[in-house]
């Protein structure tokens, strides 16, 4: 299953996506109140069929974080195996920071490119969405954690990341990173080790990588994080990005207003923004 949030007629909804059309889950008396409650539900009972009438077309919409209200969002760094970290020892840990809910935007809308910086910059991800939570989860428990599946773009702010040895500031710009364009639900990807990741910039492929490429993998991952902090059904992972993003090239290659990005993900699809300025901020 695709799922989706969005605004309909200015009012938020979730939905489940078949082909070009939204089939709400919203509507109905006793609904859950928004997708990561939906999905708690649905993934506790098995992914179960959904019998909903899709009518309403996806380009009506606009399409909002898949999880637009997540509790946490928990994103690693430097978690692929590749030709520029050969001879080097890989990390016992990996490097560890958070984002907050409102420095994402969902599909096909405006990115915001921060006018007090020229160092923004892109890094295509496979996101993680927490199923069911739990604590403490043994890494050959996790998998049954997982609820589903999304293409992210940690946009990144160079040089407010690096004020400090701490990333928060570069990280949590308003609206400079998206997520999307929608969940795939865990059953349909049952090994997320054969996807591939890809980032393009206006067309030019930037980033490209296995998945099944990753030092910490995802039961890693899901047992790491749940033994310092409970998880809980929406709960975002973001799991890494390989080299190629704005700031590994030479000369550097940062984004400008216009710009489009897209991240695709075999099997989930494609995450398309377009860099706007601050006015986009809404």
């Amino acid at each position: 299953m695709r799922l989706v949030s969005c605004e309909i007629d200015g009012e938020p909804a979730y939905g489940l996506l078949v082909g070009d059309r939204i089939a709400r889950l919203d509507a109905s008396p006793g609904a859950a109140p928004d997708l990561k409650s939906f999905i708690a539900a649905a993934h506790a009972a098995g992914w179960p069929p959904m019998a909903a009438e899709a009518d309403i077309p996806l380009d009506q919409v606009r399409l909002l974080p898949p999880i637009p209200n997540p509790d946490k969002v928990l994103c690693v760094a430097t978690n692929f195996r590749e030709p520029a970290r050969e001879g080097k020892p890989e990390p016992e840990y990996p490097l560890v920071f958070t984002r907050f809910a409102n420095s994402f935007t969902g599909h096909g809308q405006p990115l915001v490119k921060p006018d007090r910086s020229e160092a923004y910059d892109f890094e295509g991800e496979l996101a993680v969405v927490i199923g069911k939570g739990g604590h403490r989860i043994p890494a050959s428990e996790a998998m049954a954690h997982v609820g589903g599946y999304c293409c992210l773009n940690d946009g990144s702010v160079r040089d407010w990341q690096k004020h400090s040895t701490q990333f928060t500031p570069g990280k949590n710009f308003h609206r400079s990173g998206s997520f999307g364009p929608w969940i795939v639900t865990a059953d349909e990807i049952p090994d997320p080790t054969v996807l591939a990741l890809q980032t393009r910039v206006n067309g030019v492929v930037k980033q490209r990588i296995g998945i099944d490429r990753m030092i910490f993998d995802i039961p890693w991952l899901i047992a790491y994080f749940s033994t310092f902090t409970p998880l809980v059904p929406g709960d975002v992972i973001a799991t890494g990005t390989p080299s190629g993003f704005g700031s590994s090239r030479t000369p550097p290659e940062y984004l400008s207003i216009g710009d489009a990005i897209e991240v695709e993900i075999g099997g989930i699809g494609i995450l398309r923004n377009i860099v706007g300025g601050e006015t986009a901020a809404g």
